[in-house]
């Protein structure tokens, strides 16, 4: 990690001063790095001592910020990581033009590694996330959304950067076909694993664990999958009262929509679901070479459960 950090440190020199601040404010705010990392757990677990992992670790990291430089400024979200989101800092034009800064610079580091199957692998892994963002945008205030419309939203927009993370592990290696669908069924299962979690903490943790506001994905219309357990499982008033919040963006009842949350189960129903993800993606591991890399690999899929912040 101290290699891809020396990486990101040097391609994000840039002689237009103000990239170059907001770039470092947002990454240096630091973060899970955990697309970056699973890249090379999994290079570990098959053996692939490529050098250019450490680019295409830097690469995943770099799309990821431009994302969430995006995502910011769409949910006119303030609180990111602990401190003030770029677009709060900066403005939101600077934010979006830097992020477009970020995925531009992911793409001449592709370049650089001179791979049909990379520049295919992260090149459709972009254009998917966009897609998540649109669909996500499209249900934003819609009580109406089922389990088959979130997962098919969190699987393009979060989990198919880290499907594509553990995927380009394989592909460095010259990996057979088998390996290579084992390594994006691990991916693409914790990244979905890890977004169920991010959700379930919206009601669940607190602003200073998380690092950001709590109550967020209510204020932005999102309907997460605590939401949709809660108008599954929720009496006819707790249904009313849940809609009318997600319809109007409204926090005004946050408390008790969270103990609606609470008292139908919705949080556990949810955990439930994270609990199949995070299996399969320990299903995948276990077929992989046995050695301290894929050890790790089984720790985090089974850690994430315990995920607080």
């Amino acid at each position: 990690m101290l290699q891809v950090d020396h990486v990101i440190s040097e391609r994000l020199t840039t002689e237009v001063p103000l990239v170059r601040e907001v770039a470092q404010y947002i990454i240096s705010a630091g973060g899970k790095r955990l697309r970056p990392a699973l890249l090379l757990l999994v290079s570990g677990a098959i053996n692939n001592q490529n050098p250019q992992r450490h680019t295409l670790a830097a690469v995943v990291e770099f799309i990821h910020t431009a994302t969430l430089l995006h995502d910011d400024v769409v949910d006119e979200s303030t609180l990111r990581r602990g401190r003030e989101t770029a677009n709060e800092r900066f403005g939101n034009a600077a934010s979006v033009l830097v992020g477009d800064f970020l995925y531009s610079r992911a793409f001449q580091m592709m370049v650089d590694i001179n791979d049909m199957r990379v520049m295919q692998v992260l090149s459709d892994a972009t254009n998917v996330i966009a897609e998540g963002e649109v669909l996500q945008l499209m249900n934003m205030h819609d009580a109406t959304i089922d389990e088959a419309a979130y997962l098919r939203v969190i699987r393009s927009k979060t989990a198919k950067l880290f499907e594509a993370s553990a995927r380009l592990a394989p592909i460095l290696a010259g990996a057979d076909a088998h390996t290579e669908a084992l390594c994006a069924q691990y991916g693409q299962a914790l990244g979905t694993a890890f977004q169920v979690i991010d959700d379930v903490l919206d009601y669940e943790g607190s602003t200073d664990e998380l690092g950001k506001n709590l109550g967020d994905d209510l204020r932005e219309g999102k309907v997460t999958l605590p939401i949709i357990c809660a108008l599954r499982a929720g009496s006819d008033a707790q249904k009313t009262l849940v809609r009318q919040a997600i319809e109007e963006g409204d926090v005004t009842h946050l408390d008790a929509i969270r103990d609606i949350i609470v008292q139908t189960g919705a949080l556990d129903a949810a955990r439930v679901s994270a609990h199949e993800e995070a299996k399969r993606a320990i299903d995948a591991a276990k077929q992989l070479p046995a050695n301290a890399y894929s050890a790790a690999l089984l720790q985090l899929a089974a850690g994430l459960l315990e995920r607080r912040s």
